[in-house]
């Protein structure tokens, strides 16, 4: 009521438009009869560079007496500093539009970042597990939030949850995080502080992952068992089962061994050779193959079926959890495939006079340069044949014979 009372005592501006109700100071209501009825909207006039300008305030409906005197005395300011308030308007908007186009939520990014790099990642698995913990822990808390606004707060409430009971996991998040906010950056979506960084920043602010707990180290069987459950193993057909025993024999990691093709085999000098593009460390790994592996290649030839030396469905390979459930079929549900590379790193220490530096290359771990320089020579191979056909042979070695004799080995400086 009091808005009408304040309406009824604006002045028609007879001289000029009888449609314009002057308020003051430039502003007016400005009624118009159509088509669809009368309509009322909100006029600010001002003279800049001697030439007049009417710039709309917006419809009387939208707008109150209040509102529209402050946005005219806005606009009347901008014209006592020299400025055109409709163009200033007009940039602003455009600024607007622009920036809108712009904006993308952290999800978003996420889909964008993983989907340029998918290519340069080795596998499907890397894709799914990077999407995968980012949908499952960041998006509920700011997958929605424009990346622009992703702040040291809205980190750590997604981290804090599982910083302690998960360290892996979440140390391994916090990275992902980092990384995409890092490339809307470079993409001009966002400014300042990554605030998922770590060193100098959330370090601050989360507990060292060392400091939470101990790191879980994957279950290992003890070396000395391995000949009994090797046996238990070769009475088993499956497909899984003879890659579980080639993984073993050869101390490759699952996605090696799971990705293995017959092209990489090479027979006559018995050596298996993987790709750079499969291997954790990047680099092309060499696999001396001991007669008990090449056995079991032999087994799967006779049944290839595709490219991969053990196939799954649908012309490709197993499954990454083909060996695990497998380990659980056994009742070994205790023990983990990654385990038995651990198995074979404590025997070559406890039972062999093979250098660890040997054992270490065995295994595609990174060495030092300068052990790499010592160690990377005609010799190395012929050390690291020696050193798989010994496993293997403590691999068909019962438990008792195992645990109570230890085996000569000839050093191998």
């Amino acid at each position: 009521m009091a808005q009408i009372n304040r309406l009824t005592a604006l002045k028609v501006d007879r001289t000029r438009d009888p449609g314009l109700h002057h308020d003051g100071a430039g502003l007016y209501l400005q009624v118009t009869a159509g088509k669809d009825g009368v309509t009322k909207s909100w006029l600010y006039r001002f003279v800049l560079d001697s030439r007049e300008r009417r710039m709309g305030l917006g419809s009387l409906n939208d707008v109150s007496l209040v509102e529209a005197r402050e946005n005219a005395a806005n606009a009347r300011k901008q014209v006592k500093e020299g400025k055109d308030p409709i163009e200033e308007r007009r940039v602003l908007r455009s600024v607007a539009v622009l920036a809108k186009a712009k904006a993308m939520t952290f999800d978003q990014c996420r889909d964008a970042y993983i989907s340029s790099h998918r290519s340069g990642w080795r596998n499907i698995k890397h894709t799914w597990q990077w999407s995968a913990s980012l949908k499952k822990y960041v998006t509920p808390i700011f997958g929605d939030v424009p990346v622009q606004y992703v702040d040291v707060a809205l980190v750590t409430k997604a981290l804090e949850p599982i910083w302690a009971t998960i360290p892996e996991t979440a140390s391994r998040l916090r990275g992902r995080i980092e990384v995409i906010l890092d490339w809307a950056k470079v993409r001009g979506l966002r400014t300042g502080e990554n605030p998922a960084r770590w060193r100098g920043h959330l370090d601050h602010l989360l507990p060292r992952r060392s400091k939470v707990r101990k790191v879980e180290h994957h279950a290992a069987l003890p070396y000395a068992e391995i000949g009994s459950f090797m046996t238990l193993l070769r009475e088993r057909g499956a497909i899984a089962a003879r890659a579980l025993e080639f993984a073993i024999l050869t101390a490759g990691r699952t996605g090696e061994v799971l990705g293995a093709r017959w092209d990489e085999i090479d027979i006559d000098p018995r050596v298996w050779i993987v790709p750079a593009d499969r291997m954790k460390a990047g680099k092309e790994h060499r696999v001396p193959l001991s007669a008990p592996a090449i056995a079991v290649l032999n087994v799967m030839r006779k049944v290839r079926q595709n490219d991969y030396i053990f196939p799954g469905d649908r012309h490709t390979t197993l499954s990454n959890t083909s060996m695990l459930m497998l380990l659980r079929r056994m009742g070994r549900d205790d023990l983990t495939v990654h385990g038995f590379r651990s198995s074979f790193r404590d025997w070559a220490a406890e039972r062999t006079n093979f250098p660890s530096e040997v054992a270490e290359m065995a295994l595609a771990h990174s060495v030092s340069n300068k052990v790499e320089q010592a160690y990377r020579r005609g010799d190395m191979f012929d050390r690291r044949r020696r050193m798989m056909a010994a496993w293997a042979t403590f691999c068909a070695t019962a438990k008792d014979t195992a645990q109570n004799n230890v085996a000569t080995l000839r050093k191998t400086g």
